[in-house]
């Protein structure tokens, strides 16, 4: 399985951020898309970073309240690898658990076309043992 392939199920939509924002910014567009991560990016198309829930966190012990009122710039993970469409996911799952990357965007060209998390994935992979398991188990009754 392909990034890609995980891309056509879940789509292709990726939540985005400018660098200029504020950290409430970012708390305030997590909560309403529900998700753990913002690509930053000042144009719509490179990605400069990407922050998440854990670099808030990591940064409320280092500047307290004040970093509600911090832009972007100041807190996003900025040594953030990419994926391409064509990458295989248990690489990328291998990658991500050791680098501990919870999200990782897809680019094509340097263009930003997607986005991936672990839970996808996991998920992705979950699918493809399940198919494994159901074609096992027609095999095994068509050979009665």
């Amino acid at each position: 399985m392909r990034v890609h392939d995980i891309l056509v199920h879940k789509g292709s939509a990726v939540a985005t951020i400018e660098p200029g924002a504020t950290v409430a910014e970012v708390l305030d567009s997590l909560a309403r898309n529900g998700i753990g991560a913002l690509v930053v990016t000042g144009n719509g198309t490179r990605v400069e970073g990407i922050i998440s829930e854990r670099d808030i966190v990591r940064a409320l012990q280092v500047h307290g309240v004040d970093l509600l009122g911090m832009p972007v710039v100041d807190v996003m993970h900025v040594d953030m690898p990419a994926c391409v469409p064509d990458d295989q996911v248990s690489n990328l799952a291998r990658t991500m658990t050791e680098k501990r990357y919870p999200h990782l965007p897809v680019v094509v060209d340097g263009v930003l076309c997607g986005i991936v998390s672990l839970g996808d994935v996991v998920k992705s992979r979950v699918d493809e043992l399940e198919t494994e398991q159901n074609q096992l188990v027609d095999y095994l009754y068509s050979a009665r």
